[in-house]
C-alpha cells in the first residue's frame, strides 16, 4: 500500500467559488510592492518611473499568489523562500539584459530583497487567519450537505473542515443507510440527516446553499432521481466521482467535443509546463557541465588510475514512457554489471574502489548524468532511475510502480532529499520511495525543483545512506 503524498499536502477537493481565497491570491503583489515602497521610503528614495515600472513587472511575476496549503510554519517557509528566490531571478535576468539594475538605489534593493520574503512569511500567516474571522462574524460562510456518508463523502467533509478560507460548513450528511450501518461514518464531520429521498426537503426548508453527491457511480438511477427532485431548489450541485477515490496523479477535467472527460493519470509536463521543466533543465545542466568541466576531468582522471576498466560506466535503465535509456556514470566498481541481474551495492561492498567509495559518497558519480539531461534522457529533478532488472523486480511487487516513468527519470528526487536515499534494503523501503515519486508528480511545481535542488545540496554533505 503506497503511502499518500508524503510531505506535500495539498487539498483533495476545492469548490470553484472561494471568496476568502482569492482574497488571498492578492497578498504576495502587495505585500511585495508595499515592501519596495517602504524601503524606499526609509532610505528617503524618491519613487519615480524606474519604480513604478518595477512594481508594474513584480505584479505581473507575483500575481496570483497562491494561499498556503499547508498549516506547516517550516513548509510555508519553503514555499516562500523558493518562489520569492524565482522572481529574484527573473528580475536580475532582467536588469542585466536591460542595463537597468544601476538606476535603482542599492540600499533599496537589497533591503527590499531581504525584507520580502520575512514580511511575505508573517502575512500568509497571519491574513488567512483574519479573513476567516472577519468572514465567519459577516455571516458569509455557506452551508453545505453530502449526499452520501461513504469513504468519499468523509474524505471531502474533512477537507472541507480542513480548509476554512473556503467559507463552507458542512451541515451532515444524507444517506439510505440508518446510522446503525455507517456507524462513525460521520464522526467528527457532520451528522446523519435524514435519507436521500428527504434531502431535496430539507434543502427547501432549510438555508442550504452547497450540495455535494458522493455516491458510487454504480448508483445511476439513484442520482439520476435525486438531481430531478434538487432541481426543484435553488442549491448549487457538485457531483463528486468514485473515481477520487483512485490513487490521482495529476486529476483534471476537459471537454472534448463539448463532452466533459476527467483526467485519472497524466503527466505533469504536458504542454507549457512541459516547455518550462525542459529549458530549466538544459540552463542548469548547461551551467554545471561548464563550470564542473575541471572537476569533471579531474574525476576521470581519478578513475582511470585506481582500477582498470572504463572510465565511465553505462547501464541500461528504463526512462519516460518505460522506454530503455542509456545513464552515464563514473565508473566507481572493479564490475560494469547490466544483466537480467544485478546486485545493489551495498556497504562496505567488496566490488566498490576506494576511489570509487569516495565519489558515491558524494554523489559525484552521477556527474556524467547530466550529459544525458542535455541529451533529453533524464532530467535535473525527477524520480531516480533503476536499472532495468530491478524495475522488472519492483513492477511486480508494487503497485503503481511504473507511474514514475509519466516523467523522464532525474539526477535527484523528493525520495532522496527526505532520506530514502541509496540502498533499498528491504521493500517497504522501495515502497516508501515510490510513494514520495508519486507525490512529487502529483504535486511538481518549479519552485519545488528549485527547493529539491537546494535540499540536495545539504543532503549529500550530510547523509550517510550513500554507498
Amino acid at each position: 500500500m503506497l503511502l499518500a503524498d508524503p510531505q506535500i499536502p495539498r487539498p483533495f477537493f476545492e469548490p470553484r467559488v472561494a471568496p476568502a481565497t482569492q482574497m488571498v491570491a492578492a497578498i504576495d503583489p502587495l505585500v511585495t510592492i508595499g515592501v519596495l515602497l517602504l524601503c524606499a521610503a526609509l532610505f528617503r528614495v524618491r519613487v519615480d518611473r524606474a519604480y513604478l515600472i518595477l512594481a508594474l513587472i513584480v505584479f505581473s511575476l507575483t500575481f496570483p499568489g497562491g494561499a498556503p496549503q499547508t498549516a506547516s510554519a517550516g513548509a510555508l517557509a519553503r514555499d516562500v523562500l523558493t518562489s520569492w528566490g524565482t522572481t529574484v531571478a527573473l528580475l536580475l535576468f532582467i536588469g542585466w539584459a536591460t542595463s537597468t539594475t544601476e538606476t535603482f538605489d542599492q540600499r533599496v534593493l537589497l533591503a527590499w530583497l531581504l525584507a520580502t520574503p520575512v514580511a511575505r512569511f508573517a502575512t500568509h500567516l497571519a491574513i488567512p487567519r483574519l479573513l476567516l474571522r472577519l468572514f465567519t462574524a459577516a455571516g458569509v460562510q455557506r452551508v453545505a450537505v453530502i449526499a452520501g456518508a461513504s469513504g468519499l463523502g468523509r474524505t471531502l467533509a474533512e477537507q472541507i473542515r480542513g480548509n476554512p478560507l473556503l467559507g463552507i460548513r458542512v451541515a451532515g450528511f444524507f444517506d439510505d443507510r440508518g446510522p446503525a450501518r455507517t456507524g462513525d461514518a460521520a464522526a467528527g464531520s457532520g451528522a446523519i440527516l435524514g435519507a436521500l429521498d428527504q434531502l431535496a426537503a430539507y434543502v427547501k426548508s432549510h438555508r442550504v446553499d452547497l450540495i455535494y453527491i458522493t455516491l458510487p457511480m454504480a448508483s445511476q438511477p439513484r442520482i439520476v432521481r435525486l438531481l430531478d427532485e434538487l432541481h426543484d431548489t435553488t442549491a448549487s450541485i457538485y457531483f463528486v466521482p468514485d473515481i477520487f477515490l483512485f490513487d490521482l496523479i495529476q486529476a483534471h477535467i476537459d471537454t472534448i467535443g463539448g463532452i466533459p472527460v476527467a483526467s485519472v493519470c497524466e503527466t505533469p509536463f504536458s504542454g507549457f509546463n512541459g516547455v518550462v521543466k525542459r529549458a530549466s533543465d538544459i540552463v542548469l545542466a548547461l551551467v554545471i557541465c561548464v563550470l564542473g568541466l575541471p572537476l569533471l576531468l579531474a574525476i576521470a582522471v581519478g578513475v582511470k588510475l585506481s582500477s582498470p576498466g572504463p572510465v565511465v560506466f553505462r547501464q541500461r535503465r528504463y526512462g519516460l514512457d518505460g522506454r530503455e535509456i542509456q545513464v552515464y556514470k563514473f565508473r566507481t566498481m572493479t564490475v560494469t554489471e547490466d544483466g537480467a541481474v544485478i546486485k545493489q551495492a551495498s556497504r562496505a561492498d567488496e566490488r566498490v574502489t576506494r576511489f570509487g567509495a569516495f565519489l558515491r559518497r558524494y554523489s559525484l558519480d552521477e556527474l556524467p548524468q547530466f550529459i544525458n539531461v542535455l541529451q533529453g534522457r533524464m532530467s535535473v529533478v525527477g524520480p531516480r532511475p533503476h536499472a532495468v532488472a530491478h524495475s522488472e523486480m519492483y513492477r511486480r511487487l508494487i503497485k503503481g510502480y511504473m507511474i514514475r516513468h509519466k516523467v523522464r527519470p532525474g539526477i535527484t528526487g523528493w525520495a532522496q532529499v527526505n532520506g530514502l536515499r541509496g540502498e533499498t534494503t528491504t521493500l517497504d523501503r522501495m515502497e516508501n520511495r515510490i510513494a514520495y515519486d508519486l507525490a512529487y508528480l502529483r504535486h511538481w511545481s518549479l519552485q519545488l525543483d528549485l527547493w529539491i535542488v537546494l535540499k540536495t545540496l545539504f543532503v549529500v554533505l550530510n547523509d550517510r545512506n550513500a554507498y
